[in-house]
């Protein structure tokens, strides 16, 4: 699918691998992996400290579909953005991310989530790429909205567990929908 180790190169972003230094684990606890407001608002924990980044870390880094969102200007980490679920038996992957709060605005989740599912169609077998966002996120949904991606019924997470969404807001790209608009 796609090999570990791929950096993904923006105008203003370098999405890479996690590394675990020292550095990155201080900026995801100053930029956003310790604001409850950021990892609420797409359904995962807030941590505190650096051994509990590090363990998290331990995760991240055996996981070949996730990137840390590195600003250039700065250097810094200010967020996370992975196919956070692969279905390979449908060529389908679910896309997350989340931006700190202090460089929501500019533009970057866009351009990361841009990255990605250019990425995504060019990497690896993926047909379909997916995400969704809570009705109660609607920065999130802005973000989508702005995308390649449009709004669908459901993703294949919830037709897998037999949900219909109700406060979720389900939107997709298909391969050649993403290369007919190239």
């Amino acid at each position: 699918m796609t090999e570990n180790g791929s950096i993904i190169e923006t105008g203003r972003l370098i999405l890479q691998p996690f590394a675990g230094s020292c550095k990155e684990i201080r900026d995801m606890l100053k930029n956003w992996i310790s604001d409850p407001a950021v990892q609420n608002e797409y359904g995962e924990p807030v941590y505190t400290t650096a051994e509990d980044v590090e363990k998290l870390l331990t995760r991240y880094r055996a996981d070949p579909y996730r990137w840390a969102i590195c600003e250039k200007e700065s250097g810094e980490c200010i967020g996370q953005v992975a196919f956070c679920k692969v279905w390979e038996d449908v060529h389908t992957a679910e896309i997350e991310y989340c931006i700190g709060s202090a460089f929501q605005g500019n533009g970057y989740a866009g351009e990361a989530l841009s990255a990605l599912i250019d990425y995504g169609f060019t990497h690896t077998d993926f047909r379909c790429l997916e995400a969704y966002h809570r009705a109660a996120n609607p920065r999130s949904g802005k973000v989508l909205l702005k995308s390649a991606m449009h709004p669908t019924d459901t993703v294949e997470r919830f037709r897998r567990e037999g949900i219909t969404p109700e406060n979720e807001i389900c939107y997709c790209i298909q391969y050649d929908e993403w290369l007919s608009g190239r």
